[in-house]
C-alpha cells in the first residue's frame, strides 16, 4: 500500500506543478471530436457518442475518464456542429470540460473532403484537498478550492475521403493558470497538439484493414505516439492491436449490433515499471447514429 501511494504522489505531481495533459483515450479513432473540431458532422448523420475509461485498475487515485459526445451535419450545407463533455479524475482532482465544436467542409475533389473546425471550451478544475494526506498540513498549494473556471479556443484541420484521413489540431491555444486563496499556482493548462492519421485497405469482399497513428505533444511532457491496425469482418466485426510508444500495449474489439448502433471495448496493458502496481485499464463506448436523417454512411466505419 505503501508504495502505491508513492507511485500515486510521482504520477500527481507533474499534475499540480507543471501542466495539466488532455484525457487519454485509446480508442482515438472513434473519439475525434474530443481533439479536433473539424471532425463535427463528418460522418455524415447525427452521431451520439459515450465513453468510460477506468485507468490502471487497482492503483488508488487512478484516472477515470467519462465522455459524451454529440456532433452531425447540418443538412444542405457544408456546416457541421458538434457538443461534448469530459469528466476527468485523477486522484484528488477533477475537470470538467464542456465543449461546442464548430466545422466548415470544401469539397477538394470528388473523393476528398477538406475540413475546417473551431472549437470553444469552459473548464472547472476542482481539488478535494480532503482526499489528501499531506506531511505539511498548512501547505497553501494544497487548500481545496472548488470549479476554477478556465475558458478555452481550439482549431482543427481534417482532410478526409471514405478511406483515409489525416487530421492537425489543437484543441486549446489558451495557456491558461489555476490559482488558489494565496495566489499560488496549483493547474496550469497548456498547448496540445494532435497530429491523426488512418487509411483503409480492401483486403477482401469481407475484409478490410486499418492502421492508423495518433501523436500526441505537450510542453513539458516526452512526444507521446500511438499506432493501431484493425480488421474488420463482414461489416460487423472489429478486432485490432495497438500500441502506446514506451506505455502500453492495447487490444481492441468492436461489433455493429444494428445499422445505428456500435460497441467498442480496449484493453491497455502496461509496458512501463507501473504494470507492477494496477490489473491494467479498461475503455468501452457505444455510439449511436441516426442513420434515417441523413444520407446513408458509406462503409467502412473505421473513423
Amino acid at each position: 500500500m505503501k508504495t502505491k501511494v508513492i507511485y500515486f504522489a510521482l504520477l500527481l505531481l507533474p499534475l499540480l506543478s507543471r501542466a495539466q495533459q488532455d484525457a487519454q483515450y485509446t480508442q482515438y479513432m472513434y473519439n475525434t471530436i474530443n481533439i479536433n473540431p473539424a471532425y463535427a458532422g463528418s460522418r455524415g448523420a447525427l452521431s451520439l457518442f459515450g465513453l468510460h475509461r477506468t485507468q490502471w485498475v487497482g492503483l488508488d487515485g487512478a484516472p477515470v475518464t467519462n465522455s459524451f459526445s454529440v456532433n452531425t451535419p447540418i443538412n444542405n450545407s457544408n456546416l457541421g456542429v458538434g457538443l461534448s463533455f469530459v469528466n476527468d479524475r485523477i486522484g484528488p482532482t477533477k475537470e470538467n470540460l464542456i465543449s461546442a465544436d464548430i466545422s466548415y467542409t470544401i469539397h477538394t475533389s470528388e473523393r476528398y473532403k477538406l475540413s475546417f473546425g473551431i472549437k470553444a471550451s469552459a473548464n472547472l478544475f476542482s481539488l478535494d484537498r480532503d482526499k489528501l494526506n499531506p506531511e505539511n498540513q498548512d501547505d497553501p498549494s494544497l487548500y481545496g478550492f472548488t470549479n476554477k473556471f478556465s475558458p478555452g479556443v481550439g482549431a482543427g484541420v481534417y482532410f478526409h475521403s471514405d478511406k483515409m484521413y489525416v487530421g492537425l489540431s489543437v484543441p486549446n491555444f489558451i495557456q491558461d493558470y489555476a490559482y488558489d486563496d494565496n495566489d499560488v499556482v496549483v493547474n496550469k493548462e497548456k498547448m496540445n497538439f494532435y497530429l491523426i492519421g488512418g487509411y483503409v485497405f480492401d483486403l477482401s469482399p469481407s475484409l478490410k484493414f486499418k492502421p492508423a497513428v495518433l501523436g500526441k505533444a505537450v510542453a513539458g511532457a516526452p512526444v507521446q505516439l500511438d499506432v493501431s491496425a484493425n480488421f474488420m469482418f463482414n461489416e460487423k466485426f472489429v478486432l485490432g492491436a495497438a500500441y502506446r510508444w514506451d506505455a502500453a500495449w492495447s487490444a481492441m474489439a468492436g461489433f455493429q449490433i444494428t445499422n445505428g448502433l456500435y460497441l467498442g471495448y480496449a484493453y491497455d496493458m502496461e509496458t512501463t515499471r507501473l504494470r507492477n502496481y494496477n490489473s491494467g485499464s479498461h475503455e468501452i463506448f457505444l455510439r449511436y447514429e441516426f442513420l434515417n436523417n441523413f444520407n446513408r454512411i458509406t462503409s467502412p466505419r473505421f473513423f
